[in-house]
């Protein structure tokens, strides 16, 4: 890894006005490239903004309308934009897709995989976890409900990722973000070497459903490097250092204090955690 400046952004999207998203999108665009960030990443479903029972409506094809857009405001950023939309696809419902555009037209993306249970009924599940091999660094992407799930972080940081990064569409009805965000998203940076990079919608949709936003990243000593909880739109923007993680994953280090437990997995004994089914929490 080489030392990469993000940007992560909390936004306001309204449900189903793609125009005024995607206007809103390339504002920000622009301003992380005179910024010379690297990557900016924006929220999950950003494009269309979120709904469960109605994103189908507005989903898109990737490549699309939208996507082309998108990749002309990247076009000349030397930087990488990820970006949340609902993706059109062959599946009978939309994914909740998170686009990586390339400033040479590229177009990556990764399906959430792991989708809550509301909103099972109206979205297709994702069935891989890629790692994406970018100029300065590997980036791996969990969408919301995904961190909840720590094997996904162990094996995109087996497969290389030195960046996670974690686009939100959490209500303000669930309480306090940071809060919550602490609880696990420390744990996942620091257990696995990675740097954790979270941002969230912001502000209403227009359909009656608020967001409280939120921005964090987390290094892979587990330390909050940089955060911002605003109550309105914004952007963050930070560099991630190099040879924090470059030193924590030397194999030949032998250091306590910077240690890659990853190395000293044993996976002979984790069979019970690739069983269809848990007992847990059943009568």
């Amino acid at each position: 890894m080489e030392n990469t400046k993000i940007a992560l952004v909390q936004m306001q999207s309204i449900f189903g006005n793609t125009e005024y998203n995607l206007n809103k999108i390339t504002e920000f665009i622009n301003r992380a490239a005179e910024e010379k960030a690297d990557i900016i990443c924006f929220p999950e479903l950003c494009v269309q903004g979120y709904s469960r029972d109605r994103s189908g409506v507005y989903s898109e094809p990737v490549p699309g309308p939208s996507t082309n857009r998108l990749s002309e405001a990247v076009k000349n950023s030397n930087m990488t934009a990820i970006v949340g939309m609902a993706e059109k696809s062959g599946a009978d419902k939309p994914y909740i897709t998170q686009l990586l555009i390339e400033p040479d037209g590229r177009l990556l993306k990764y399906r959430k995989t792991h989708l809550g249970n509301s909103e099972k009924p109206y979205f297709s599940s994702g069935e891989k976890l890629p790692v994406f091999d970018l100029n300065k660094a590997k980036v791996g992407i969990e969408i919301c409900w995904d961190l909840h799930f720590p094997e996904i972080t162990t094996i995109m940081s087996m497969a290389g990722a030195e960046i996670i990064f974690a686009p939100h569409a959490s209500p303000s009805i669930v309480g306090d973000r940071r809060g919550i965000w602490l609880k696990y998203m420390t744990a996942r940076a620091y257990d696995n070497a990675v740097y954790l990079a979270a941002c969230n919608l912001v502000g209403e949709d227009g359909t009656g459903h608020c967001y409280c936003g939120g921005a964090m990243v987390i290094d892979p000593k587990g330390n909050v490097v940089a955060e911002s909880f605003n109550k309105g739109e914004g952007m963050l923007l930070t560099e991630l250092d190099a040879k924090l993680i470059n030193t924590i994953r030397n194999r030949e280090s032998v250091s306590m204090s910077n240690s890659f437990y990853l190395h000293s997995r044993r996976p002979e004994l984790y069979h019970n955690l690739i069983k269809e089914n848990s007992r847990a929490g059943k009568q």
